[in-house]
């Protein structure tokens, strides 16, 4: 009777945890600040007064400076500042007007939004958007012209070190309420919307900023958080099974024969097999996650006290890649675990290792389900 009453607990708790952990998912353990500075060129469009007056293409020189917090590994703001330079052109009029903005712009990680980890751990991916206000200075203008701006672009990243990253970005700048022409003439009755155009482009760095080892803008969330709630359960209801008694076998005496009825049923093996008991990994890697190793230890102590007990591991990947490397990577993640059990002095021969490569039963546009799909289960024989 206890031990069924063991395995309704087991349940009770694994299905509350599920509950749980449909509705709260946390990762952060990632930096989330970061430092940009850039610098390049620039294109102002339009307005100027007349055609004697343009830049080249591109003209020099733009320079950037901002401050970004991501509020997970997708999302985020920048306040940045940047000042723009426009001088004559080849065979243009002479003229040169300076151009300063601030903003505060809407961030997208567009690699994480795509899954860029899929195919590459060192190019990024960031959109941005936002609003801010401009000034225009000229020598030719005894005022200060200062108006409304829209900004929005796109950085291409190139991850150098978990601390820094080198960028090169394309945003366009529309100027609302522009008064002065770039090339320093006072507009009289123009349109007062949004006339003005100016395309940058920049190449700079990334400096992240925190105590953790990588940045929002790599890290890949929930690969862990959600495993490590299950394991830490599975291993309290795991301390609540060895205090229960070991129940003998049950004899039933009956006339004018004897029938003995021996209960043979062991929750704990039992729940191994039904994978309750499983080790996760990131994705790509082959070493467990720290908070899996309460599964190795159940796993282990129970091989320990059935010394006649023989265990397949199981690996698996999720669906992303090729398959041959999926089942090269479910195999090498089994074979990882054999390992650690073969350290904590269990007889090779006891473990046999199965690569099931890519579980194609989980829902592979699934990002939860991919973490879950990452795994290695086993099976007690």
């Amino acid at each position: 009777m206890k031990k069924i009453v063991t395995i309704v607990a087991f349940t009770i708790g694994l299905v509350n945890l599920h509950a749980q952990t449909e509705t709260k998912k946390t990762d952060t353990n990632y930096n989330k600040w970061s430092i940009e500075v850039a610098g390049g060129v620039n294109k102002p469009q339009r307005p100027f007064s007349a055609k004697e007056y343009y830049t080249n293409i591109p003209s020099p020189f733009v320079v950037d400076l901002g401050a970004r917090y991501m509020f997970n590994n997708k999302f985020g703001l920048k306040a940045d500042i940047g000042y723009d330079n426009f001088t004559d052109g080849k065979n243009s009029a002479n003229f040169e007007s300076k151009y300063y903005r601030a903003d505060l712009q809407a961030v997208a990680n567009l690699g994480r939004i795509m899954n860029f980890e899929t195919w590459t751990k060192t190019i990024g991916l960031l959109g941005h958007t936002g609003f801010g206000m401009g000034v225009i200075e000229s020598k030719n203008m005894p005022f200060n012209d200062k108006m409304v701006n829209f900004i929005a672009g796109v950085t291409a990243q190139v991850r150098l070190t978990d601390r820094l990253a080198l960028t090169g970005d394309f945003s366009t700048i529309l100027n609302a309420s522009q008064d002065a022409t770039f090339d320093g003439v006072y507009r009289h009755n123009e349109e007062r919307g949004f006339s003005g155009i100016i395309f940058n482009g920049t190449v700079g760095l990334n400096v992240y900023l925190g105590k953790n080892q990588k940045h929002a803008d790599w890290i890949v969330l929930s690969e862990n958080a959600d495993v490590s709630a299950l394991e830490n359960k599975i291993a309290n209801l795991e301390a609540l099974v060895n205090k229960i008694p070991e129940q003998k076998p049950q004899v039933i005496v009956e006339k004018p024969t004897t029938t003995t009825i021996v209960s043979d049923k062991d929750p704990i093996k039992e729940m191994i097999n039904d994978k309750y008991y499983s080790v996760y990994f990131d994705f790509n890697k082959a070493t467990p996650i720290e908070n899996s190793t309460a599964a190795i230890d159940v796993v282990l102590t129970y091989l320990r006290k059935n010394p006649s007990a023989s265990l397949d591991i199981l690996g698996y990947a999720d669906q992303v890649g090729t398959s041959e490397y999926n089942e090269k990577l479910a195999s090498l993640r089994a074979n990882n675990v054999k390992t650690i059990l073969e350290k904590a002095g269990i007889a090779s021969s006891r473990l046999n290792v199965v690569g099931q490569g890519a579980d194609t039963s989980i829902q592979k546009d699934s990002e939860e389900a991919r973490r879950l799909a990452r795994r290695v289960t086993f099976k007690v024989k």
